[in-house]
């Protein structure tokens, strides 16, 4: 199914809600795929996903700039070579770049590439209810959702909630999978 079916199938407008203690409105949520305009938006959200290290290293704002330039092509270069049947999605709120959706829709199973929201979008369920509509997605195709997470990453309790186990430890990422029709409460994770 095309990214276009996927956003209609998750378009819808939610309301207020609260998540961990914030609360705001959720702006109406659709996906559009990636274009070439597009590159700045996403470098500056995958640099957002980064900003707890830069506190770290502490490195000046121009030499982190470059590090997270550099890390964001090789990243995107990796994903462009590494997936067969790819969406590139830019999720949108209100018409407006919030996000990103990457999943590759394998014969044997769907891929979760990615899914990032800018930090002002976190934590307030759109990121999940994007997962679920992958998930059902997948159910209907039959098929698993298959992902890699950062073992430190506190996303690893939500995907064991609605189903994914760790199928292989592979250093610093886990890879889970979550099979057709799994339970909500898997009954313990197999690492390999």
């Amino acid at each position: 199914m095309p990214g276009e079916d996927m956003s209609e199938a998750m378009v819808s407008r939610y309301g207020k809600t609260c998540s961990t203690n914030r609360c705001g409105i959720i702006p109406r949520i659709s996906l559009r795929p990636v274009t070439d305009d597009d590159q700045e938006f996403l470098f500056q959200l995958y640099a957002s996903t980064r900003a707890e290290e830069k506190e770290l290293v502490g490195w000046p704002d121009e030499l982190w700039d470059q590090f997270m330039r550099m890390q964001f092509d090789l990243q995107q270069a990796h994903y462009r070579r590494s997936y067969d049947n790819p969406s590139f999605d830019i999720i949108l709120g209100d018409e407006t770049p919030i996000g990103r959706l990457y999943l590759d829709r394998r014969a044997d199973e769907y891929r979760l590439i990615d899914l990032a929201l800018l930090p002002q979008f976190r934590g307030l369920g759109i990121g999940g209810n994007l997962l679920k509509a992958v998930v059902r997605e997948s159910e209907e195709q039959g098929l698993p959702v298959s992902l890699h997470v950062e073992k430190n990453n506190p996303i690893l309790d939500y995907y064991r909630r609605i189903g994914f186990r760790i199928a292989e430890d592979r250093g610093a990422y886990f890879y889970m999978i979550r099979t057709p029709a799994a339970t909500a409460s898997p009954a313990g994770d197999d690492i390999s």
